[in-house]
C-alpha cells in the first residue's frame, strides 16, 4: 500500500489550513471531505484498512469501509477533487486490540463495544499519529457529532442535528486531547441532506450507498461463527452447559456460554410455557441463567473505565441525566454518583437487559457528559 509523501510535497497554500479526513469510501466521510475543501481547507483523505475477511472465515462478498470497492471509492473522489489521498494499512493494530478484545469478553461471560474500542484507542490515534507527519493541524471525520469548546477549555461532543443518526454514543471515549483537533462537519445536517449532497456533487451512486449496522469484522452479524473461527475448539470446550432458572433450578442444555447475550429470547433451543429470556451469564460454571422479562429489570448500574467529556469531575450526585445503554436506546432519566474511578447510575424507572460489556453514555441535554462500560 502506498506510504505517505514527505511533508514538503504536501507544501499547498490554503485558506484555513491543512485536515485530514478519514474516508471510508461511504457517503458520509466523502462528503465531509468535499465540504471541508470547498470551505477552503487543505485536505488530505486518509483510508484505514482495519480488515480484510478473508481471515474471519466469513463467507460473506466483501463489502463496508474496509472493501477494495470502498477504498477506490474514496481514491477517486479524491483525485476528482484535486486532494492527496492515502491508504493506512493498520489491521495489526486493530486486530491485537479491538479484536482480541471482542473474543475476551465474550469469553468472559460480556458482551463487547467494539467500535468504542475502535475509536478510542484506534482510529483517533492512528489519524493524530499521521496527521502530525502530515503537518495537519486537525482531523476530520462524518460521524454525525457535534464538538464546541467551553470557556473551561474543555472539549465537549453533543448530540448530532439529525436524531436517528447522531453517534454522539460511540464517541464517548474520546479524550480530550485528541478532542481538540477534532472537527465533525455533518454535526449540523440530517442524513437526507447529505445524501442530497451527494446528489448535488454528481455523485449519485455515492448518495444511493446503503448503509452498513454491522461490525467490521463481522460482516454477515454472525458473531457465534467469528468466535468458533477465532478460537480453537471453542464448541466442544463450552458446549453442554446448564441453563438454569434463578432458583437454581436446571431446565436443559445450551450449546456454550459465550453464545448467549443477556435479554436473549429466541434461539435458545428450550421451550417454556411463556416467554423467557436470558438474565445473567456465569462463565466460571459454563451457567446460562433464564428468567422471565420483569427478571430483566435493574433500577441501578455500576459503570467501570469512565471518561468524563464535558466536566473535568463530577463530585456531588448530578439528577435528570438521561443514560443511554445501548447504542439505539432512547435512554432513561437517572441519578449518577461518581465513586473513584466508577459511576454509579441510578434510573428514575426499571431498565432491561443491562448488558455488561456495552456502554453505558449519560447525557445533560444534548451534551456528551462522558461514558464507560457497564459491570
Amino acid at each position: 500500500m502506498p506510504g505517505l509523501e514527505p511533508e514538503s510535497v504536501l507544501k499547498i497554500m490554503s485558506k484555513r489550513g491543512r485536515i485530514l479526513v478519514a474516508m471510508s469510501g461511504g457517503v458520509d466521510s466523502s462528503v465531509a471531505a468535499v465540504m471541508l475543501h470547498e470551505q477552503g481547507y487543505e485536505v488530505i483523505g486518509l483510508t484505514m484498512k482495519t480488515w480484510d475477511y478473508a481471515t474471519s472465515g466469513s463467507s460473506s462478498k466483501e463489502t463496508g469501509c474496509c472493501s477494495l470497492d470502498s477504498i477506490n471509492d474514496a481514491r477517486t473522489l479524491a483525485v476528482n477533487y484535486g486532494f492527496p489521498h492515502y491508504i493506512l494499512d493498520i489491521r495489526d493494530e486493530f486486530g491485537d486490540f479491538v479484536i482480541d478484545n471482542f473474543v475476551d469478553e465474550y469469553l468472559a461471560g460480556r458482551t463487547p463495544n467494539p467500535c468504542v474500542l475502535c475509536n478510542t484507542h484506534i482510529k483517533w490515534e492512528a489519524l493524530l499519529k499521521r496527521a502530525n507527519k502530515l503537518d495537519c493541524e486537525f482531523i476530520a471525520t462524518g460521524h454525525y457529532a457535534n464538538i464546541r469548546q467551553l470557556d473551561t477549555g474543555r472539549h465537549v461532543i453533543s448530540k448530532g442535528k439529525d436524531e436517528n443518526k447522531d453517534q454522539s454514543y460511540v464517541l464517548w471515549g474520546v479524550s480530550q486531547e485528541n478532542l481538540s483537533r477534532t472537527q465533525f462537519p455533518l454535526g449540523s445536517f440530517a442524513k437526507s441532506e447529505i445524501r442530497q449532497m451527494a446528489l448535488d456533487m454528481g455523485q449519485e451512486e455515492l448518495a444511493k450507498k446503503s448503509e452498513s449496522y454491522e461490525i467490521c469484522f463481522v460482516p454477515d452479524n454472525d458473531y457465534r461463527a467469528f468466535l468458533k473461527h477465532k478460537v480453537e475448539d471453542l464448541e466442544q470446550r463450552v458446549a453442554g452447559g446448564n441453563f438454569i432458572t434463578s432458583d437454581g433450578m436446571v431446565v436443559g442444555q445450551h450449546k456454550g456460554y459465550p453464545f448467549y447475550t443477556i435479554g436473549q429470547r429466541k434461539g435458545l433451543g428450550i421451550a417454556f410455557g411463556e416467554p423467557m429470556f436470558v438474565t445473567q451469564i456465569l462463565p466460571e460454571s459454563n451457567t446460562v441463567v433464564l428468567g422471565r422479562a420483569d427478571e430483566l429489570e435493574r433500577k441501578e448500574a455500576l459503570v467501570r473505565n469512565l471518561n468524563l467529556v464535558k466536566y473535568e469531575n463530577i463530585l456531588q450526585p448530578m439528577d435528570n441525566v438521561v443514560t443511554k445503554i445501548r447504542y439505539k436506546d432512547a435512554g432513561m432519566l437517572s441519578t449518577i454518583v461518581q465513586e473513584n474511578d466508577k459511576m454509579r447510575v441510578v434510573f428514575d424507572h426499571n431498565v432491561s437487559a443491562i448488558a455488561p460489556g456495552q456502554s453505558a453514555v449519560f447525557y445533560e441535554g444534548n451534551d456528551l457528559l462522558g461514558g464507560g462500560f457497564l459491570c
